[in-house]
């Protein structure tokens, strides 16, 4: 693999990328995503359901927008890679309880967070949300709609995770008529001897129908999801996968790594060790992949996300409007996150909270009508603070010393003096510039911008960082 190759982006003044294998090796380390700060490892079970309470009372009196996230954990297949809270089943009549009782929980919440707020943002997740036959989507959707306030404008960005071999000739029409304008199609990788590997059989032929079909109806800002680091893949058969993307021409890209552990993740002793790509592989298809996509037209978004130039993700970022929360690039930054079901993680300004892991006790707490919010944790203002450095760094690629100033009557010099030191080595290796004025990340550390945050972030001072995945 070639060291100090750049890659051009025809919207930037600088190259979008510099690849320099020696950097990777030394700043690749473990590091959290950042989806958000402080990060989910540090919830705890002492964050009650009182605190929430509290804090969903400070959020409704904001007035902010909503942002509403349903957590849909039935699959009717097993993929072996898989890390997501789910419960494998072939029975369809799961639904309507589990839907029932999420509604049940969502009056719940509507009363605490204010239901006349504009749900500016939902989004279904999972598991499989369109495991759920049509009259129970419908069902859902329609008790959203006497409990919130859904809106119907251009601007709203109501999105649903697809598994194409769960699409029926009703499913996509359905969720248009529910109000949905952007779908994420999991895709994974095209190749047979891989898609067998992971118990994905899913024929490229199938996915380009849907995403055709959704095209046709009028769906915006179609996101496909690839793994790369899965059994048999090698740097030759993901580029055959990426070639056969590019033609279906989605207007996002999400291309995670895939992150063997098999100890924490009971599927993945389904998947021998032996079958994976090598590191080096692993980081030729990720260079291979950074290459073609740019080339192809798409830009870094940042982490694992590409899109076209004219994408509102893309735009965001170009405006300094881009946004990162659970559901990874947003462009909903003002939104509180108001989150129902199994596990989920909701989100104010000033606290997280996530409901109970177990399908089983969240169902028993739910019955009996309480929250079922199990851990969490309220932000300090130091964490306030730390949470937006993180932010524009991760989002925006840059910290602009009067922004945070205005923002937080604070002087960023002072306030971050120890890291400001931390920081210089990476000044010195150009992952990041600093003229005074703004902190600046440039083309070699776009790649390593978790390496960068990392230094803003006061739990992982100690170095505490075993407990995520690699940063490559």
């Amino acid at each position: 693999m070639a060291s100090d190759t750049a890659f051009a982006a025809s919207t930037n003044e600088l190259p979008a990328f510099i690849w320099d294998d020696a950097l990777i090796r030394r700043y690749d380390l473990s590091g959290p995503r950042y989806t958000s700060y402080p990060t989910a490892v540090e919830f705890t079970p002492n964050y009650s359901v009182e605190d929430m309470v509290k804090a969903a009372g400070r959020s409704k009196a904001s007035g902010r927008p909503l942002s509403l996230y349903t957590h849909l954990p039935f699959c009717a297949h097993l993929c072996y890679y898989c890390a997501c809270n789910k419960v494998i089943t072939k029975k369809r009549d799961k639904a309507m309880p589990y839907v029932e009782r999420v509604l049940k929980e969502a009056a719940l919440q509507a009363k605490l967070f204010g239901a006349d707020r504009p749900v500016q943002q939902l989004h279904w997740g999972g598991g499989t949300p369109t495991f759920l036959p049509r009259d129970v989507m419908q069902h859902l959707m329609a008790g959203y709609a006497e409990l919130f306030n859904l809106q119907s404008g251009d601007d709203r960005d109501y999105s649903v995770e697809i598994d194409p071999r769960e699409v029926d000739q009703d499913t996509l029409p359905t969720l248009w008529e529910l109000g949905f304008n952007r779908i994420s199609l999991g895709v994974q990788d095209v190749n047979p001897k891989v898609q067998k590997a992971v118990n994905r059989i899913q024929p490229r032929d199938m996915t380009e129908a849907v995403l055709n079909e959704a095209r046709r109806l009028g769906f915006r800002s179609i996101n496909l999801d690839l793994i790369y680091g899965l059994p048999y893949q090698t740097p030759e058969s993901f580029a055959e996968t990426l070639e056969a993307v590019i033609e279906m021409s989605p207007d996002r890209l999400s291309v995670f790594s895939y992150a063997h552990l098999p100890d924490r993740f009971y599927p993945q002793t389904r998947i021998q060790a032996e079958t994976l790509p090598t590191p080096q592989q692993k980081l030729s298809i990720l260079h291979n992949t950074i290459n073609r996509l740019l080339d192809a037209g798409y830009e870094y978004i940042g982490m694992d996300h590409f899109a076209k130039p004219d994408d509102s993700l893309a735009v965001a970022q170009r405006e300094g409007r881009l946004h990162r929360n659970f559901q990874g690039y947003t462009t909903h930054a003002d939104c509180d996150l108001v989150s129902l079901g199994v596990s989920a993680i909701g989100q104010t300004d000033d606290a997280y909270f996530q409901n109970n892991h177990d399908l089983p006790a969240w169902e028993a707490e739910i019955d009996a009508g309480r929250l079922a919010v199990i851990r969490g944790v309220g932000l300090t203002r130091d964490d306030r603070i730390r949470r937006w450095v993180i932010g524009q760094l991760i989002c925006q690629f840059r910290l602009d010393r009067q922004q945070f100033a205005d923002v937080w009557q604070e002087d960023l010099d002072r306030y971050f003096a120890d890291e400001l030191t931390r920081l210089k080595p990476m000044v010195q290796d150009e992952l990041i510039a600093d003229d005074g004025q703004t902190l600046q990340v440039q083309p070699a550390g776009r790649l390593l911008i978790r390496a960068i945050c990392q230094i803003f972030d006061l739990y992982r001072k100690e170095g505490a960082s075993q407990r995520f995945s690699r940063i490559i």
